[in-house]
């Protein structure tokens, strides 16, 4: 072979390696590119907080006070709907244990019958909404004890249904240099009552001073116990009613929503995701479910949700599945 003929195949070989160095770190790169894809949706997945959605009870009080609905068929709607827990209202079942004056054989029957149905529908229970049991934030001390004492037997009630908090209510005096000292007081004695029960307390905006975030807050920082907290609701931000009441009268002036929840996160041991109206595409007409939500996520909260409609637009359950789908587009 002539010289010539040599250098010609030299240099045929050098462009091949040449091509297939540069076809080879291409390749390197797109191979990179994708396992740096990879590890970030990896990444994003591993930060993003454990949200679960729960039902609130109250969603389906028309269902029961005005169609005779069971109350102890909620597990099974809230499965059939796609929650995985359920957030228990003690009022949707007094009617029966009212009548046996709350014994104790009532009050097991009652979580007996709860706690089957969960298990069978392979729900998580949360937490029993306590009503009417009496004010323990009032000022009198001696009715305030009473009060508190009467929430015992649902403390009772929520371990052995293996829930991990009561929700009750701060009501009593509208002046909060009357108000929040009250409300330390009987959160200490319930909240030390709970606490070798492994239950917390947990107190929602709901009227009245409650309804009022830094006064919430305030007294949260005063109590300092780890099993008392907050359940943040959307919606009961109301601080001044026409007749002064909790809540039933027109609403004069509200806190403002955003700020509450973010003042009330920190003592956050759940979520109130309430609901009352929805526009064409499907978000919520008073609350900014996104702006709120991010509020809920940025204060690292992780856990349950709980959907609780209360409009009169949609039906219970159309309002129900209308709150779960926005939540669910929001948490995407």
């Amino acid at each position: 072979m002539s010289r010539s003929s040599l250098a010609q195949k030299s240099i045929a070989t050098l462009i091949l390696v040449a091509f297939l160095g540069i076809y080879s770190c291409k390749q390197n790169t797109k191979k990179d590119s994708a396992e740096e894809n990879i590890t970030e949706e990896v990444a994003v997945e591993a930060t993003k907080p454990d949200i679960k959605l729960s039902l609130a009870q109250w969603s389906i009080h028309k269902m029961i006070f005005e169609e005779g609905v069971d109350p102890y068929t909620f597990a099974e709607k809230a499965s059939e709907w796609g929650f995985e827990g359920l957030e228990y209202v003690s009022a949707l079942y007094y009617k029966e244990l009212q009548a046996a004056d709350f014994s104790e054989e009532a009050m097991n029957n009652w979580v007996e019958k709860s706690k089957a149905e969960s298990e069978k529908y392979g729900l998580t229970n949360l937490l029993i909404m306590v009503d009417g049991q009496g004010d323990i934030a009032v000022s009198d001390e001696a009715e305030r004890t009473k009060a508190v004492e009467n929430h015992y037997k649902w403390v009772d009630a929520a371990a052995a249904l293996g829930c991990h908090s009561i929700r009750v209510n701060l009501n009593g005096s509208m002046e909060p240099e009357v108000w929040i000292p009250a409300s330390v007081a009987g959160l200490t004695q319930l909240a030390t009552y709970a606490k070798d029960k492994n239950i917390n307390i947990i107190v929602e905006n709901h009227g009245g001073p409650s309804s009022n975030a830094q006064l919430l807050a305030e007294v949260m920082e005063k109590v300092g116990m780890d099993n008392c907290g907050t359940l943040p609701d959307f919606g009961n931000f109301c601080i001044k009613r026409e007749e002064g009441d909790y809540y039933s009268s027109k609403c004069l002036e509200e806190y403002d929503r955003y700020k509450g929840v973010e003042e009330l996160m920190p003592y956050a041991k759940g979520v109130s995701a309430k609901s009352y109206g929805f526009d064409e595409e499907g978000y919520e007409t008073r609350v900014d479910y996104p702006r709120i939500m991010d509020i809920v996520l940025d204060s690292g909260y992780e856990g349950f949700v709980g959907v609780e409609y209360e409009g009169s637009e949609l039906s219970e359950e159309e309002g129900i599945l209308a709150t779960k789908e926005l939540l669910e587009k929001v948490l995407e």
